[in-house]
């Protein structure tokens, strides 16, 4: 939940209303929140937006954060976007009490780092990355030993070994067992 207007990620549609940020797991879409999720976040909204509040029947509007647009000349608190098919609003008709209690008994108030927690995020996905990248260097030298060790087995390298082989060009006893 946003502290005051300078944040944004959700809120009321033409209403001076808080924004709430959502942090998806990795690997979820921002397309693809669940419904209930979504509820959730738009009660949250409608529940700490001093005119929102006291409205039946808004909406919601949401986008992600790459589409949100602010310029020098946009007043604190306003916000636009880059691409307005990328918006998308979700309908409230009125206030869940249940939801807004249910949410504000498992709110944690924090002081947040932004700077440092993108140096930790960043400093995950590069560790990530980089194992990735071992594992595949590691499947690719497997894979050439195999391959080699296919080759030479095809082409029967061991079979011939000099140190083992004798010469039967001039050996005489070969012959006169012959006959």
């Amino acid at each position: 939940m946003g502290k005051d207007k300078f944040e944004k990620r959700f809120h009321v549609d033409n209403l001076s209303s808080a924004h709430v940020y959502l942090r998806m797991p990795d690997g979820m879409k921002w397309d693809s929140i669940p419904d209930a999720l979504l509820t959730d976040c738009a009660q949250l909204v409608k529940a700490n937006s001093i005119e929102g509040n006291k409205k039946d029947n808004i909406s919601v509007v949401y986008t992600p954060w790459s589409n949100l647009k602010k310029t020098k000349g946009m007043e604190v608190g306003q916000v636009g976007f880059h691409k307005e098919g990328l918006r998308k609003k979700i309908f409230v008709e009125k206030r869940s009490n249940e939801i807004v209690n249910r949410l504000n008994k498992t709110k944690i108030e924090r002081e947040v780092d932004f700077s440092q927690e993108k140096i930790n995020r960043d400093r995950t996905k590069r560790k990530e990355r980089q194992e990735r990248e071992r594992k595949q260097r590691q499947e690719a030298v497997q894979k050439q030993r195999e391959k080699e060790e296919r080759e030479r087995q095809l082409h029967y390298e061991d079979v011939f070994e000099n140190a083992v082989m004798k010469s039967n060009y001039d050996n005489q006893n070969l012959e006169d067992d012959f006959m």
